[in-house]
């Protein structure tokens, strides 16, 4: 079973974003903000990683980032999850390391296609 964290300030999201990933056959957990992501990925790195931008105490640019200067051959698929729509943000997240860019609100319809165009599926 692949597994994936959720990264998300809005415990509402983290909570329809883990029912749709579930149904989709992947263990979850969860994180607040970036650093609690950091620390959940030192732990034990997830297959993917489905992240919010905008975050307090790190937010998901700075998540990611720090994620891929880990290094490592264990490096999780991450998709971004955000409001944040204008080419700008989205240029950021890609040239940060982000394999796929979402935009909420979303449904199980688009986290599917995504994850089958990523590979995780």
């Amino acid at each position: 079973m692949k597994s994936c964290l959720i990264v998300d300030d809005s415990k509402v999201v983290r909570m329809v974003a883990r029912k749709i990933l579930e149904g989709l056959s992947f263990s979850t957990e969860e994180a607040e903000d970036g650093q609690k992501a950091l620390e959940a990925c030192q732990r034990k790195m997830p297959d993917a990683v489905l992240l919010d931008w905008n975050m307090p105490v790190k937010n998901g640019l700075e998540f990611l980032q720090e994620l891929r200067a880990l290094g490592g051959n264990e490096q999780p698929v991450v998709v971004f999850c955000t409001t944040e729509n204008d080419m700008s943000h989205i240029r950021q997240a890609l040239e940060a390391g982000a394999n796929e860019y979402i935009m909420k609100p979303f449904d199980s319809d688009i986290i599917e296609s995504k994850f089958t165009q990523v590979g995780l599926i």
